[in-house]
């Protein structure tokens, strides 16, 4: 009964992922966040420094828990401003699974930003990518697929650059970003027999207000748009409070995907770890074999002089 009931979990995630594989045109899109808020600069590259000091965090998501080789994402990123010229630099490192399929991404951004009023800053950045893809076809021998999948030798460390560019403007309590994190629409791999895998342009547009309600509490709607050709468009809403500069509450709603939880809270004002679970809402949703989505971000802000700083930054 047991071995019944994995080769079910199995057969179903296979299924997803053969979907996307015999596909004419496989739009490959960029790994999915729902602490996006706090995880800004793996979409936009003008966001690099933009905290005003060296900033780190790690996030990792593990997706439809309950699925065998479920997607499964690590984020490592780190960005700082250097000197006082307006010049930021990050690093990114993120690591996306599903099924026999991984590929890794390394980012270098740039930004430069210039003030436009007394609170107003307005970011340009640019984004370089090395993308290495492995492709496990071995791994489907156990499985009754098409044997053109099951013939095809594995791709190891397929290397495929590529660039983007961002624009981000930020005061202390409203932001907004608009990015194409990769610009070039990059062709993976091709086959005479399986289908020919195409990076294509993702558009983030990105948005956010924080408002002081009283004293000890603050409020913040956000949004996140995605738009991918061949793909449905995404909307992502959520708000959060925050009580006492301290703990973090809200509600996430992806359109027609997922609801979802979210939970913060400042260790201290260096630290911060945030936790979030999507429930979806769709057909996947309803398997008794999908637990959901979990994610947690840790970030840890190099902050030179913690006496001087009025309040935690929200985003």
């Amino acid at each position: 009964m047991k071995k019944h009931i994995a080769n079910t979990k199995k057969g179903l995630l296979l299924t997803l992922i053969l979907m996307g594989m015999l596909t004419s045109v496989s739009a490959q899109q960029d790994a999915q966040y729902t602490q996006y808020m706090y995880n800004t600069v793996s979409v936009n590259p003008a966001y690099a420094g933009s905290r005003g000091h060296l900033s780190i965090a790690a996030l990792y998501r593990n997706q439809w828990l309950g699925l065998d080789g479920a997607p499964e994402t690590q984020t490592l990123n780190v960005h700082t401003p250097v000197g006082y010229r307006g010049v930021g630099l990050g690093l990114s490192i993120v690591n996306d699974k599903i099924g026999p399929t991984s590929e890794t991404n390394f980012d270098v951004d740039f930004s430069y930003t210039i003030y436009t009023s007394r609170e107003g800053r307005l970011s340009f950045g640019l984004k370089a990518s090395a993308n290495m893809l492995d492709i496990r076809y071995s791994e489907l021998d156990e499985f009754e697929v098409d044997p053109q999948l099951q013939s095809q030798q594995d791709i190891q460390n397929k290397f495929s650059p590529n660039i983007g560019a961002g624009v981000y403007y930020h005061t202390d309590k409203f932001y907004a970003g608009i990015s194409v994190p990769r610009i070039l629409e990059t062709e993976h791999f091709q086959s005479s027999s399986v289908s020919t895998a195409v990076e294509q342009m993702n558009l983030y547009l990105i948005t956010g207000y924080v408002w002081d309600l009283n004293p000890v509490l603050k409020f913040k709607p956000t949004l996140l748009t995605k738009m991918v050709q061949g793909a449905p468009l995404q909307v992502d809403l959520s708000a959060n409070f925050m009580f006492n500069e301290k703990f973090i509450a809200g509600a996430a709603y992806r359109w027609d995907a997922a609801f979802s939880g979210l939970f913060g809270f400042m260790i201290s004002d260096q630290i911060m770890v945030g936790l979030a679970y999507d429930r979806e809402i769709t057909d996947l949703g309803a398997t008794r074999f999908n637990d959901g989505s979990f994610e947690v971000i840790l970030r840890y802000d190099f902050i030179k002089n913690v006496a001087n700083m009025k309040s935690p930054r929200f985003f």
